[in-house]
Protein backbone atom coordinates (compact mmCIF):
# COMPACT_ATOMS: atom_id res chain seq x y z
CA UNK A 1 0.00 0.00 0.00
CA UNK A 2 1.23 3.50 -0.71
CA UNK A 3 0.12 6.23 0.95
CA UNK A 4 1.60 9.93 0.65
CA UNK A 5 0.63 12.83 2.91
CA UNK A 6 0.22 16.55 0.47
CA UNK A 7 2.08 18.50 3.49
CA UNK A 8 5.56 16.03 3.44
CA UNK A 9 5.85 16.52 -0.57
CA UNK A 10 7.93 19.22 -1.87
CA UNK A 11 6.54 21.93 -3.85
CA UNK A 12 8.89 23.10 -7.52
CA UNK A 13 7.77 24.71 -10.02
CA UNK A 14 6.76 22.90 -13.73
CA UNK A 15 7.93 23.78 -16.92
CA UNK A 16 4.31 25.49 -17.69
CA UNK A 17 5.10 27.50 -14.38
CA UNK A 18 2.95 26.61 -12.40
CA UNK A 19 3.48 25.45 -7.95
CA UNK A 20 2.81 21.57 -8.02
CA UNK A 21 3.10 19.32 -4.89
CA UNK A 22 3.26 15.65 -6.52
CA UNK A 23 0.97 13.71 -4.44
CA UNK A 24 1.62 10.52 -6.12
CA UNK A 25 3.63 10.15 -9.32
CA UNK A 26 6.44 8.18 -11.06
CA UNK A 27 8.96 10.12 -8.22
CA UNK A 28 7.59 9.09 -4.81
CA UNK A 29 6.02 5.92 -6.19
CA UNK A 30 5.41 2.60 -8.11
CA UNK A 31 2.90 4.30 -10.17
CA UNK A 32 3.01 3.44 -13.78
CA UNK A 33 -0.09 4.53 -15.69
CA UNK A 34 -1.19 8.24 -14.02
CA UNK A 35 0.27 10.79 -11.69
CA UNK A 36 -1.62 13.48 -9.24
CA UNK A 37 -0.68 17.04 -7.95
CA UNK A 38 -1.83 19.87 -6.46
CA UNK A 39 -0.83 23.15 -8.31
CA UNK A 40 -1.19 26.49 -7.10
CA UNK A 41 -1.33 29.78 -8.98
CA UNK A 42 -0.96 33.20 -6.95
CA UNK A 43 -3.64 35.86 -7.84
CA UNK A 44 -3.57 37.30 -11.25
CA UNK A 45 -0.69 34.34 -12.87
CA UNK A 46 -1.41 32.00 -15.59
CA UNK A 47 0.72 28.98 -16.58
CA UNK A 48 2.76 29.34 -19.69
CA UNK A 49 0.31 28.34 -22.57
CA UNK A 50 1.22 24.58 -23.76
CA UNK A 51 0.40 21.00 -24.83
CA UNK A 52 1.39 17.69 -23.80
CA UNK A 53 1.87 15.07 -26.87
CA UNK A 54 0.81 12.04 -24.22
CA UNK A 55 -0.74 13.21 -21.59
CA UNK A 56 -4.91 13.97 -21.13
CA UNK A 57 -5.00 16.01 -18.21
CA UNK A 58 -7.98 16.08 -15.66
CA UNK A 59 -7.95 19.73 -13.29
CA UNK A 60 -10.03 19.89 -9.93
CA UNK A 61 -10.38 23.29 -9.00
CA UNK A 62 -9.89 23.15 -4.82
CA UNK A 63 -9.86 27.30 -4.26
CA UNK A 64 -10.04 30.40 -6.09
CA UNK A 65 -11.27 30.90 -9.45
CA UNK A 66 -9.86 31.93 -12.49
CA UNK A 67 -10.06 31.29 -16.33
CA UNK A 68 -9.16 27.99 -18.59
CA UNK A 69 -8.71 28.54 -22.10
CA UNK A 70 -8.12 25.04 -24.27
CA UNK A 71 -7.41 25.64 -27.42
CA UNK A 72 -9.23 29.14 -27.66
CA UNK A 73 -11.80 28.17 -26.14
CA UNK A 74 -12.32 30.12 -22.81
CA UNK A 75 -14.83 29.77 -19.91
CA UNK A 76 -14.68 31.37 -16.31
CA UNK A 77 -13.73 28.52 -13.41
CA UNK A 78 -14.17 27.80 -9.40
CA UNK A 79 -14.87 25.70 -6.60
CA UNK A 80 -15.84 22.08 -7.59
CA UNK A 81 -15.04 22.83 -11.38
CA UNK A 82 -13.76 19.54 -13.17
CA UNK A 83 -11.86 19.84 -16.38
CA UNK A 84 -10.71 18.03 -19.26
CA UNK A 85 -7.69 18.87 -21.20
CA UNK A 86 -7.14 16.25 -24.01
CA UNK A 87 -3.51 15.24 -25.14
CA UNK A 88 -2.44 17.61 -27.87
CA UNK A 89 -4.47 20.18 -27.35
CA UNK A 90 -3.12 23.75 -26.11
CA UNK A 91 -4.49 25.34 -23.16
CA UNK A 92 -3.26 27.90 -19.90
CA UNK A 93 -5.02 28.56 -16.75
CA UNK A 94 -5.25 32.15 -15.51
CA UNK A 95 -5.89 32.60 -11.59
CA UNK A 96 -8.03 35.81 -11.08
CA UNK A 97 -6.86 38.58 -9.79
CA UNK A 98 -8.67 38.55 -5.93
CA UNK A 99 -7.18 34.90 -4.89
CA UNK A 100 -4.87 32.38 -5.28
CA UNK A 101 -6.20 29.30 -7.49
CA UNK A 102 -5.30 25.75 -6.18
CA UNK A 103 -6.43 22.78 -7.78
CA UNK A 104 -5.63 18.66 -8.13
CA UNK A 105 -4.29 18.43 -11.78
CA UNK A 106 -4.15 14.39 -12.65
CA UNK A 107 -2.41 13.10 -15.62
CA UNK A 108 -2.40 9.71 -17.55
CA UNK A 109 0.22 9.11 -18.49
CA UNK A 110 2.44 10.32 -15.31
CA UNK A 111 3.55 14.02 -16.05
CA UNK A 112 6.80 14.81 -16.89
CA UNK A 113 8.14 17.83 -18.27
CA UNK A 114 9.34 16.25 -21.01
CA UNK A 115 6.03 16.11 -22.64
CA UNK A 116 5.82 19.52 -22.02
CA UNK A 117 5.70 21.88 -25.12
CA UNK A 118 5.51 25.18 -25.98
CA UNK A 119 4.82 27.33 -28.93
Amino acid sequence: MTVRKIAEQEPFTTADGSTIRSILDLSNASVEKQSLAEATLPPGEATERHWHKASEELYFILEGSGNMEIEGEEQKVGVGDAILIPSGKWHQITANEDSELRFLCCCAPPYSHEDTFFG
